[in-house]
């Protein structure tokens, strides 16, 4: 097959390059990440990856046997590209498949991870505890509400935090919380659970759209293809903090939550 260029990829953009093709073998060339990069992981030398998944910010590479779960951390990328190019600094594992490229991983700081989990029917202890995705079926009012019981926390953060459901980051939780109409300081034990039935369908509507517009990613709101990503640009009130609120025209307020930049109106969100 012909060469592919460099591809930075997301968990959308890996698929169509990994997906169907039988690793050669795993280059394990600094071991010394989050967690130490166990030896058991070159079990998946020899397989087919079948399926890439996501849970939180975990990528899964399931094959017949076990998966590995890959993180990467605060400064860690994945690149697909031609398996002849030879390796740069922080280049710490490549995954080289029989096609003749190789799924590079990146990370100058280190924080990111390189796990293995065999069986494959039995979950890693690092997903053990992360709460449910949020477009799932098992994300409802009911199940938010419930866990929202007696907790002081601001809904945002608790909104945010991946025991409770993972991947509503923080300008997701910005945009959900304005269109659901609640104060982001409001404690969260202190929803009613006609209010949660709002936020929880917002969440969902808020992350669909950014699925569909390509979401958004925290350096340079590229999708794996290179192309800008769009929801950035379609934002409501994150980073918009100074400006008209868009439903009221009042100045859209500012402040930290948990030290995460919090934009809402003060009239529209109680």
């Amino acid at each position: 097959m012909p060469e592919l260029p460099e591809v930075e990829v997301s968990r959308m953009g890996i698929t169509p390059h990994v997906t169907g093709h039988r690793v050669a073998e795993i280059i394990v060339r600094n071991p010394r990440l989050r967690w130490p990069v166990p030896e058991e992981i070159r079990q998946i030398e020899g397989q087919v990856i079948r399926r890439v998944s996501r849970r939180a910010k975990y990528l899964l590479l399931e094959t017949d046997i076990g998966y590995a779960i890959v993180h990467l951390g605060m400064s860690g990328s994945l690149r697909v590209l031609p398996a002849s190019v030879p390796p740069e600094k922080h280049d710490h594992v490549d995954l080289v498949l029989t096609s003749g490229e190789v799924l590079r991983y990146n990370d100058p700081r280190r924080f990111g991870a390189w796990l293995w989990q065999q069986p494959l029917n039995e979950e890693h202890t690092v997903l053990s505890k992360l709460g449910p995705e949020p477009l799932s079926d098992a994300f409802t009012a009911d199940y938010l509400f419930d866990r929202a019981q007696g907790k002081r926390m601001a809904i945002k953060q608790f909104l945010m935090d991946n025991q409770v459901v993972v991947g509503v980051g923080n300008i997701y939780a910005n945009e959900s919380l304005f269109s659901a109409g609640i104060h982001p300081k409001r404690a969260a034990g202190k929803i009613s659970l006609q209010r949660m039935t709002v936020l929880v369908a917002e969440v969902k509507a808020v992350l669909a759209f950014a699925i569909e517009q390509g979401g958004t990613t925290l350096k340079d709101f590229k999708n794996a293809d290179g192309k800008p990503g769009y929801f950035a640009q379609e934002l409501l009130v994150y980073g918009k903090g100074g400006e008209p609120c868009p439903r009221c025209d009042k100045t859209l307020s500012e402040m930290k939550i948990g030290q995460r930049a919090t934009v809402y109106c003060s009239d529209c969100q109680t």
